[in-house]
């Protein structure tokens, strides 16, 4: 999908009367034109989601998708005169939750929403590693809310992409925001042992079971037809199942020569991304005993069904 954003890094976009948007300088193949720092609220006060990166992206070892140099000036001056009532993570990846602390520091807003989590992973990461700063003031359960001038936010707990990910339903005008679940762009990465993969379609199930509007995600446009795109995104990661069982039906069992079977075209810098979603379909098919690991190959198991 070739979208040309609208605005630049640091920029200021009103997309609803309630919603605007502030871009962070991190565009990246994990991070399409960057991380979108939204703003709720037309009145006295306003809710920050997803306070985004403050990195340099210059240390040895940083990905692009944590440059953050200027994102919180940014969003202070989007804030301007208003009062900020809460500062609101999706979840902890380092290209979302780092900029709370500061912005926490400039405003005196408490942190809301999604848990801490701290995880060494099993294996390279392929999208942004945990933010092991992250402290919220207060973590919100599914369908707990909070409240400023016009404006009530729900959270929604959509685990999958990471165990604490929440979304967070603006209840005033139907739009929900997304995080890095649902996006129109790309699918999500899940990368075990945090990203599950049942869980992940699990949560997509509940989203489609909702009337919401229309939806912000943190990376790339609007969605406008939401039931229309998880219907889909549900069809898509079926139809990867049943190209990985169909696979270890053949014997092939190499997550990286399945990768090559099943992505042609992926541009090589995503192979990573690919290889840790095929790992979440194949431990998920694990958990149901459809699958199973030997000497360092998968291979379908005797409760396996035909696809």
């Amino acid at each position: 999908m070739n979208w040309p954003d609208t605005i630049q890094a640091g920029e200021t976009e009103q997309h609803e009367l309630l919603v605007r948007r502030v871009l962070a300088p991190n565009p990246s193949p994990y991070t399409y034109t960057g991380t979108q720092t939204w703003l709720v609220g037309a009145g006295k006060d306003v809710a920050i989601i997803d306070p985004g990166p403050t990195g340099s992206g210059h240390s040895v070892g940083d990905p692009a998708d944590i440059h953050g140099e200027g994102h919180v000036e940014a969003i202070l001056r989007a804030v301007g005169g208003k009062t900020v009532t809460a500062i609101l993570c999706t979840h902890t990846h380092r290209d979302h939750s780092p900029a709370a602390a500061p912005l926490k520091a400039a405003t005196g807003a408490p942190i809301v929403g999604c848990a801490p989590l701290v995880l060494k992973d099993d294996g390279p990461r392929a999208d942004s590693a945990f933010d092991p700063d992250y402290a919220p003031d207060r973590i919100l359960a599914d369908g707990e809310r909070i409240s400023g001038d016009g404006w009530t936010i729900e959270a929604v707990s959509t685990p999958g992409h990471t165990s604490n990910h929440l979304c967070y339903a603006l209840i005033e005008s139907g739009a929900l925001f997304t995080g890095d679940h649902v996006m129109k762009w790309s699918t999500s990465v899940v990368s075990p042992p945090d990203g599950d993969m049942s869980a992940y379609m699990a949560s997509l199930q509940k989203l489609f079971d909702r009337d919401d509007r229309v939806y912000y995600p943190a990376h790339g446009p609007a969605v406008e037809n939401p039931r229309q795109l998880v219907r889909g995104m549900i069809g898509h990661r079926r139809q990867r199942e049943r190209q990985i069982v169909k696979l270890l039906a053949t014997g092939e069992g190499h997550i990286p020569d399945m990768v090559a079977a099943m992505y042609k075209g992926l541009d090589p810098r995503l192979t990573g991304a690919a290889g840790r979603s095929v790992l979440a379909h194949l431990v998920d098919l694990q958990n149901r005993g459809e699958a199973m690991m030997r000497s360092d190959l998968w291979h379908l198991s005797g409760n396996a069904p035909i696809h």
